[in-house]
């Protein structure tokens, strides 16, 4: 089920961090990213803290979401996303706990994919405040697959977990 509104040239990438300098963390890879062949970072949103969800005895979050554009296919770009964890220090860790960085695909040009170890949509994205919020900033125009725009997906889960506002410059590329 392809999410309604998604722009199929536009590939969303999410990045959070909790250990460490956060927002450089966050700014490290944002700028690996716009530096590797095949892959233009069009824009970013505003950066959010974000209370952990899944696993609570851990540091909040930084996140913010990325638009990129890409030729290159679904699997490479995943590649390429766990190699910059890497190369930024990431280390295997229990699911949901604490990380330098984490780089997840959101969604890809409009497409669905469902592969063992990767599906697009992101399987959990539409659950998620600190995906949704500052995805709604670049694509306001997304519907979750229940058809309810993203807004109304957001004010469905008010509440559920903390977010606030960190950050909100000018995060645009040419």
């Amino acid at each position: 089920m392809r999410p309604e509104g998604t722009n199929r040239g536009r590939v969303y990438v999410g990045l959070g961090s909790n250990l460490g300098d956060r927002l450089a963390n966050l700014r490290a890879a944002a700028e690996r990213l716009g530096r590797q062949p095949g892959l233009r970072v069009r824009r970013w949103s505003g950066i959010y803290e974000t209370e952990p969800v899944g696993v609570a005895d851990q540091p909040w979050f930084v996140n913010a979401v990325q638009e990129l554009e890409t030729a290159l296919p679904p699997r490479e770009l995943l590649r390429l996303l766990k190699r910059v964890e890497g190369e930024l220090g990431r280390q295997p860790a229990r699911r949901w706990g604490e990380r330098l960085i984490d780089l997840d695909l959101l969604l890809y040009r409009g497409e669905e994919l469902a592969e063992p170890d990767l599906t697009v949509p992101h399987p959990e994205m539409w659950g998620r405040l600190f995906v949704l919020v500052p995805l709604a900033e670049l694509a306001p125009e997304l519907r979750a697959p229940d058809g309810r725009p993203i807004g109304e997906a957001i004010a469905g889960l008010a509440g559920t977990h903390g977010i606030r506002p960190l950050e909100f410059p000018s995060r645009t590329s040419s």
